[in-house]
C-alpha cells in the first residue's frame, strides 16, 4: 500500500512540474486519462531512478566530487528527460522538450517529494 501511495504522490509531483514548467507537456482527452498517464509516468520515473541513476552515479563519481555534488542536478535532469523520452516511446502522453525543462522539472519534483515526505506521517519506531 505504501508503494501505491508513493506512486500517486510522485504522479502529483509530476503534474506540478507540468503545471509550472512550460517545456513539460501532458496530453490526454480527460482528467482521468491524464491521471492514469501520470501514474504510469511515475512508475517509469521510479524505474529509471531505481535502475539507471545508480549506474550514472557510479560512473560519474569523480564529477560529483569535483563539482561538490552539483553534478547531481545534471543527473536528476537527465533522469527526468529520460523519463519523458521513455514515456513518449510508450505513448503515455508525457513529453519533455529538452534539457532545461527537464532540469527545472527535476528540481520541482524533488522539492515536491521532499515536502510531501516532511508532511507524511511516519510509522513509530518499534519499541524493544
Amino acid at each position: 500500500m505504501r508503494f501505491v501511495v508513493r506512486l500517486v504522490l510522485t504522479a502529483l509531483a509530476l503534474w506540478l512540474a507540468t503545471a509550472i514548467v512550460g517545456g513539460i507537456h501532458l496530453y490526454g482527452d480527460s482528467v482521468l486519462e491524464r491521471f492514469f498517464s501520470l501514474v504510469l509516468v511515475a512508475l517509469v520515473f521510479t524505474v529509471v531512478n531505481t535502475f539507471v541513476k545508480p549506474l550514472i552515479m557510479l560512473i560519474g563519481c569523480a564529477l560529483y566530487v569535483l563539482t561538490l555534488g552539483l553534478f547531481g542536478l545534471v543527473v536528476n535532469a537527465l533522469m527526468f528527460w529520460l523519463t519523458g523520452w521513455v514515456s513518449e516511446q510508450l505513448s503515455l502522453g508525457f513529453y519533455v522538450d529538452g534539457f532545461w525543462p527537464a532540469f527545472w522539472g527535476a528540481i520541482i519534483v524533488s522539492l515536491a517529494m521532499w515536502l510531501m515526505d516532511l508532511l507524511a506521517p511516519r510509522k513509530p519506531a518499534a519499541e524493544e
